[in-house]
Formats: structure tokens, sequence, C-alpha cells
């Protein structure tokens, strides 16, 4: 059996959003017992994250550290199309990842207990974002 579901958001800008109880939503309307949930973001400037949900200096901390590795307006950069943040945005996505595979058990996410789902933004204004979820059985 497979099922498919689409989860559309405007985020705020740059940083974290927990889309945790959207994707679980997700599973439970699917009525699958045991499989797998693939979550696919059809972006090139934001990314998916399962991190820590617990303290969210967590989601302060890696931003600090992306915009470490990664700043804003890096003479290195040429593409530069929408905006000082638009390559550093691109390889931040690169750098991380655009898509999720979590296990499905007994009719729910199959997450560790200190385990969260987050569309990571990295534009610094806000963007429409859309991510396919698909369940398999």
């Amino acid at each position: 059996m497979h099922k498919q579901f689409k989860i559309e958001m405007t985020t705020p800008g740059r940083g974290f959003i927990n889309i945790t109880d959207k994707v679980a939503e997700c599973v439970a309307d699917a009525n699958v017992s045991t499989g797998l949930c693939h979550v696919f973001l059809h972006h090139t400037s934001a990314s998916l994250s399962l991190c820590e949900n617990h303290d969210p200096l967590v989601q302060k901390d890696l931003e600090a550290f992306m915009q470490r590795l990664v700043p804003d307006g890096d003479p290195l950069y040429e593409h530069v199309a929408e905006g000082l943040d638009d390559m550093p945005s691109h390889v931040r996505t690169i750098l991380t990842q655009s898509f999720l595979t979590l296990p499905i058990t007994e009719g729910k996410l199959g997450l560790g207990t200190w385990q969260g789902l987050y569309l990571w933004e990295h534009r610094l204004r806000s963007h429409h974002r859309k991510m396919t979820v698909s369940i398999i059985a």
C-alpha cells in the first residue's frame, strides 16, 4: 500500500520550523501499522532535519554554526540573483538534506524520545514551501 500527502507552509524566514505533528498526521491518516514515511522537500534553499526537540538552544546553535560555516554575502559567490543569502542558502541545502525516511511502528512515527522533524529555512525572508509525504506499507 502506498499513500501520498502534500504539506504546504509559509515560513517566517531563516530558522527551524517543527513539522513533526504535520508529518505524524499524514502517518495517522494513512492508517499504516508498519512501514516507512518518506518526506521530500521541493526546494533548493531550505532543508529537512531530524533534530533534538527538547531544548530550542540546539536549533539556535546549529544556525550559528551554519552562519559561521556558510556566511551570507561571502565575496566568493557570484550567484546573488536574489540577494546575499541566495547562494549561501543553496550551499546550506547541499550540506544538509532535502528528504528524510523514517520508520512507522505501531501506526506512529518511530522517533526517539528527543527527536523532532524540522523544516530548516535558509533564506532570510519568508518563503512558501512544499513537501510530499509518501507512506509505504
